[in-house]
Formats: structure tokens, C-alpha cells, sequence
């Protein structure tokens, strides 16, 4: 998808299923300051963010937590993060997303093999300790499980707390923005996707 300029309309550049973009020339000027927030600091009003659109207000605090998983601030490496994106986005059945970030997840340095397991719901296991702690902490939230307390120390010895702290964030936002697009679209056929 090709960077967006504000004289395109949101639609030029695919759209979820239920859920009809609103043409950057119809926003109101909230709306119109909330994609130039997301346009200023994505390059582009990718996915789920067309939809957030709506809540300009809500863009103010998603906006920033975004870019900072997304342009490498957390603790968590490019890796890790789609670790957690892919386990998130296959529990709630978000096609929309599984389709981008297996893609990401490959980008990323993921085995294919990796990533289309964690989209399955497959057992995997990685070689890296940090990624292994990612997926079994993940895994363990999203299910819902308990973190047991070996669990738990293990992932503060390898991460650290910071990096638990980014770990667990991760999960709430990217459930977050995943509702976001479920809610809209229940099939990937239903989005105008690009490869």
C-alpha cells in the first residue's frame, strides 16, 4: 500500500468489510486533525486506524502507543512483538490483521513455519529464550490462564520488568486494535487487500 496523502480519500486504500470509510474530504475538522496525527506519524492511516477515524479523541493515546511498538521504542524486539501481534490477532479470528502481519511476522526475521503456526493456534517453540518467554506468557494471557510464579520469574530474568511490562501492554493494545477490525470485517475476503 502506497503512502496516502490528505487529498486521497481513506477508501483509495482499502476498507473492512461493514465499516465505509469517511473520504478525507468529508471529515469533520476533528476527524480530519485525527488523520493527520496518524498520516504525520505512520506515513499512512493503515488498517484498524480508518476505523479509530471515528474517535479522533481516542487517536490522541492510540497514536502514540502505536509508534511506540511499532517503531522499535518498547524493549521488545521487531520479532517479539509479532510473536505477540500473530498469537493475538489468531485468538480473536482477525483476518484482516493475520493476512498483514504474517507478512510482518516474515519481515521480522519469523520462520514462516513459525508464523503460520502461532496464526493456527499451533504449538511452536523458538530456539531464542526471550522469544520462547514472549510466546509462553502470551500464550498463557491470552488463553486466559494464570501466569505461574516459574513463569513469571522467568520472564523477569529474561526481559526484565520493563520488558514484562511492554509484553503485557502489547497484548491489551493489540487486542484492542484487533476488536477494532473484527467488529467491522469477519472475512479477509470482505477486505480490499493488496498484495
Amino acid at each position: 500500500m502506497g503512502q496516502t496523502t490528505l487529498n486521497q480519500k481513506t477508501s483509495d486504500f482499502g476498507t473492512f468489510g461493514r465499516y465505509t470509510e469517511i473520504p478525507v474530504d468529508q471529515m469533520t475538522s476533528e476527524q480530519r486533525r485525527g488523520y493527520e496525527l496518524v498520516v504525520q506519524e505512520r506515513g499512512e492511516a493503515p488498517g484498524p486506524y480508518k476505523i479509530f477515524i471515528q474517535n479522533p479523541h481516542l487517536l490522541q493515546v492510540l497514536v502514540p502507543v502505536g509508534k511506540y511498538f511499532q517503531q522499535s521504542h518498547s524493549s521488545l524486539s521487531d520479532a517479539e512483538r509479532e510473536i505477540v501481534v500473530n498469537l493475538t490477532n489468531a485468538k480473536w479470528h482477525a483476518a484482516y490483521s493475520n493476512y498483514e502481519h504474517e507478512m510482518i511476522g516474515e519481515r521480522a526475521g519469523l520462520p514462516p513455519e513459525k508464523v503460520e503456526a502461532l496464526i493456527a493456534g499451533l504449538h511452536t517453540s523458538f530456539d531464542d529464550p526471550r522469544q520462547q518467554v514472549v510466546y509462553d506468557v502470551t500464550c498463557a494471557l491470552i488463553t486466559p490462564r494464570i501466569v505461574p510464579q516459574g513463569l513469571y520469574k522467568r520472564a523477569v530474568r529474561l526481559l526484565g520488568d520493563t520488558g514484562l511490562t511492554d509484553l503485557t501492554v502489547l497484548i491489551g493494545y493489540f487486542t484492542f486494535v484487533t476488536f477494532g477490525s473484527v467488529a467491522q470485517s469477519s472475512d479477509v475476503s470482505e477486505c480490499n487487500v493488496v498484495k
